[in-house]
């Protein structure tokens, strides 16, 4: 069984106008999550970002653009000690079809800016990631620039399946609490729960 996470933090950008962006889909797995765990998220300035606490375990929701997660993540994770291997990254991953998921830990960046921000600021890959689905223009046959394409909102039927897959996730929460990564993956790299 791998290290229980300390620190669970959900990407996403800042502001009403990116709030139901594709962007934002680890935001939304931690503010349900926050809800089910009855926890308020409050401003914190010295971690950049939206913070509570469940127990032993933080949930942060930067307030920092998406290139400048690593900022929020390192702050709160340098602060109370928290090493890489117990920080769990939710952020959108536009290699899954809306409604995939994927567990993870360690890899590349994939081109998503906020893992990359947040290997550099954390001086390694080595953090576990919850990859959350919303597919990609070309296989949704969009001729949408990818940039273009995460900063909108997903069709009605692509948010269902998002939404489904958030569902599963808080579903496999305990696995995910405990460190059993390896339950976890099993529980949700089927297709449904």
């Amino acid at each position: 069984m791998s290290t229980a996470p300390r620190l669970i933090v959900g990407l996403g950008n800042p502001g009403a106008d990116y709030e139901d962006t594709r962007h934002n889909a680890g935001a939304w797995f931690v503010e349900r999550l926050a809800r089910e765990l009855k926890v308020s998220l409050a401003p914190q300035a010295k971690f950049f970002g939206l913070a509570g606490r469940a127990g032993d375990v933080w949930l942060l929701l930067p307030t920092t653009y998406m290139n400048r997660s690593g900022q929020s993540v390192a702050a709160l994770a340098r602060f109370y000690k928290i090493t890489p291997a117990e920080v769990l990254v939710v952020h959108d991953e536009l290699d899954l079809p809306p409604g995939g998921i994927r567990v993870k830990q360690g890899g590349g960046a994939g081109g998503h800016n906020g893992i990359k921000d947040i290997q550099a600021q954390l001086a390694t890959p080595d953090f576990w990631r919850l990859r959350l689905g919303v597919g990609h223009p070309r296989n949704l046959n969009l001729a949408q620039d990818v940039a273009d394409f995460v900063l909108h909102r997903p069709r009605a039927d692509e948010r269902e399946a998002i939404d489904r897959a958030i569902d599963r996730c808080l579903l496999a929460w305990p696995q995910l609490a405990a460190g059993d990564y390896t339950a976890a993956q099993q529980r949700l790299h089927g297709k449904s729960v």
